[in-house]
């Protein structure tokens, strides 16, 4: 009996364009269908936490909670990189700041007027 493999899985990261969208198979700098548009429902907390689980033990510092599109989550991260003078990356809707800048993010975000709780230990 063959299945069809349509709706099982499919290309999720290419080599040349990087992370592709799930339901139109675009890259997802180029996706048409929205899917990536919707912005995360959430409680409005920010939550800024430490973290080094399969890293190599090196801290990184996430922060959680954004009700931001992809867009405005990208130049908040730019923001917060630079005030913490270290690289990082935005992941499926969650900043990571490299190094244990957990304070300093939090007085950043807290100067722009957002609501932010410290999470974990």
């Amino acid at each position: 009996m063959m299945r069809s493999r349509a709706g099982h899985g499919g290309l999720v990261y290419s080599t040349e364009a990087g992370r592709m969208c799930p339901t139109c198979r675009q890259p997802v700098a180029q996706c048409q269908c929205k899917a990536r548009a919707a912005v995360p429902a959430g409680d409005g907390v920010v939550r800024v936490s430490r973290e080094t689980k399969g890293r190599g033990g090196k801290a990184v510092t996430l922060v959680k909670g954004m009700l931001l599109d992809a867009a405005a989550l990208t130049v908040l991260a730019k923001q917060l990189k630079a005030a913490c003078g270290s690289g990082g990356t935005v992941k499926d809707g969650v900043i990571e700041v490299q190094g244990d800048h957990c304070d300093r993010l939090i007085e950043v975000l807290k100067a722009q007027g957002h609501t932010v709780k410290r999470a974990g230990g």
